[in-house]
């Protein structure tokens, strides 16, 4: 397994529709494995195949306390709560920058394992957020649009506020 290089927003891989995968694939089972070590080094819940940069429909949660990591490949929400609740979320690409998001508290996905097997799921809690907010990425749909025009202008401005304090700890400016 190895570690991926992140990419950071707003590289243009975070903002468009990822193609499908092969979820039979040998590549995309390393893939997902390497998801995993990424996500746990970043530190998050989820990631997907865009975060680094591959534009594919792949996605991998690590709950805590959950039942383990679940790949998800070319999943879709089929369903999805008329009720909604407010969560904080950020992303793996945008580190230290959390807002807070509102979306149906349940969904209904369905992906193909990496047996090739099409499933269905219903998520509720935390794991209906994830669910939500990476088939968002890999939808093309970086996080902060979810968010008020006034809440994302703050989360932008904090997170160009970060980048600068960043490069000029490391001597680049």
């Amino acid at each position: 397994m190895a570690i991926l290089p992140i990419i950071r927003f707003p590289h243009a891989c975070l903002q468009h529709a990822a193609d499908p995968v092969d979820a039979t694939s040998p590549q995309t089972a390393q893939l997902a494995r390497n998801l995993l070590e990424t996500m746990h080094a970043a530190p998050g819940i989820g990631i997907t195949a865009c975060h680094v940069g591959t534009p594919l429909r792949l996605v991998v949660i690590d709950l805590p306390g959950g039942t383990g990591p679940q790949t998800y490949a070319n999943p879709e929400i089929i369903w999805q709560d008329t009720e909604t609740a407010t969560t904080e979320e950020g992303s793996v690409s945008m580190p230290g920058i959390h807002a807070p998001v509102q979306r149906p508290t349940r969904v209904r996905v369905r992906f193909t394992g990496l047996d090739g097997v099409t499933k269905e799921e219903e998520a509720a809690g935390l794991l209906a957020v994830c669910l939500q907010h990476e088939i968002d990425q890999i939808n093309g749909i970086f996080w902060t649009r979810r968010l008020s025009p006034l809440r994302r202008e703050r989360a932008m401005k904090r997170y160009s506020r970060q980048a600068r304090l960043n490069e000029a700890g490391s001597g680049m400016v």
